[in-house]
């Protein structure tokens, strides 16, 4: 009976650890943050650089904080030319330098090991104003380490950004956004 009870402590100790609030950091060196437009002639493709980001949650409610913070002045399509106007008429990133997302909760459970699928749920503030979204993100764990990848579509004409359409180039009125990620428990 007593050899049972102590190969029970590191299970329950396992599953405390668990269900402890955690804080996961993501390394802006091995986060990418990709962004589509499709138009009717082709598409742009582009990333952004992350500045930072670090994520509370509480396994147990669900309970979200934190902030993902992008350069919204970083955004690069390979043309400089195009990357000048969506900073200057589109993202005005002299006015709106920052886009962040801030979660309240996370919807689903994220497995100590293995993948599992979840929702952030909280406020997307771009161009100066906050959105409430829901990104739906795979998480892969191992151990400390969290494999993390979201993609999901910003409806940025709708947002009150302005649409760089003209007679000859028509372009969607939502971008989408993939965001992978490498991230640690601390």
């Amino acid at each position: 009976m007593m050899k049972r009870a102590y190969f029970l402590v590191p299970i329950c100790a396992a599953a405390l650890s668990m269900a402890q609030p955690k804080t996961v950091v993501m390394e802006p060196a091995h986060t990418n943050v990709e962004f589509t437009l499709g138009d009717v002639l082709h598409t742009v493709k582009g990333k952004f650089k992350l500045k930072r980001a670090s994520l509370n949650f509480d396994p147990q409610t669900g309970h979200a904080s934190g902030e993902l913070v992008v350069d919204a002045a970083s955004g690069d399509t390979g043309s400089k030319a195009r990357d000048s106007r969506m900073n200057r008429d589109i993202l005005e990133t002299e006015k709106y330098p920052e886009i962040i997302f801030r979660p309240d909760r996370v919807e689903g459970a994220v497995a100590p090991e293995g993948k599992s699928e979840v929702h952030l749920h909280g406020a997307f503030t771009i161009h100066g104003i906050a959105h409430e979204i829901s990104i739906p993100a795979t998480v892969e764990a191992s151990g400390s380490q969290y494999h993390v990848v979201a993609n999901f579509e910003v409806p940025y004409v709708k947002w009150g950004m302005k649409n760089p359409s003209n007679f000859i180039l028509k372009v969607s009125q939502t971008v989408e956004i993939r965001i992978e990620a490498t991230a640690h428990t601390e």
